[in-house]
């Protein structure tokens, strides 16, 4: 496999993925959603809308950002469970981020910003656990 990318490409790839997880995400959400809009369908909206926008995440960026070449239900479903924790965690910094800002200035536009400011510090930090504890290299046999 080449190299790992680096500098602009891996900004680009890692942003332009992000915004096609997002993408899949809203667009099964709405799929969802045309049946009916009562609580129950708008939580399976959410919830089909986010495991999608996570699978199509993690195979884009298992593929194109971290190049790793594992196959196989067990090596994946490993990676998967991890990239998914480490998901949950930095969601927790964009939710903080966005309801500090919302407690703090109280409108839309300040909830927006640290939304904004939530993801770009939530995607950098999952980019840094996802390299040091999802795609890592296999561990030897007998290690």
């Amino acid at each position: 496999m080449s190299q790992t990318p680096t500098g602009w490409t891996l900004v680009v790839r890692y942003s332009g993925f992000a915004v096609v997880a997002t993408l899949a995400n809203l667009g099964a959400q709405r799929l969802v959603l045309q049946l009916g809009e009562t609580p129950a369908l708008f939580a399976l909206a959410v919830l089909v809308g986010t495991a999608l926008g996570l699978v199509v995440k993690y195979a884009l960026d298992k593929r194109w950002i971290f190049l790793d070449p594992e196959t196989g239900v067990k090596a994946n479903s490993r990676k998967f469970a991890l990239y998914t924790v480490m998901g949950l965690v930095t969601t927790a910094i964009f939710w903080g981020s966005e309801t500090l800002f919302w407690q703090i200035g109280g409108t839309h536009t300040a909830r927006e910003i640290g939304a904004v400011l939530g993801l770009a510090v939530g995607y950098m930090v999952k980019y840094q656990l996802d390299k040091r504890f999802v795609f890592t290299p296999p561990l030897a046999e007998g290690v």
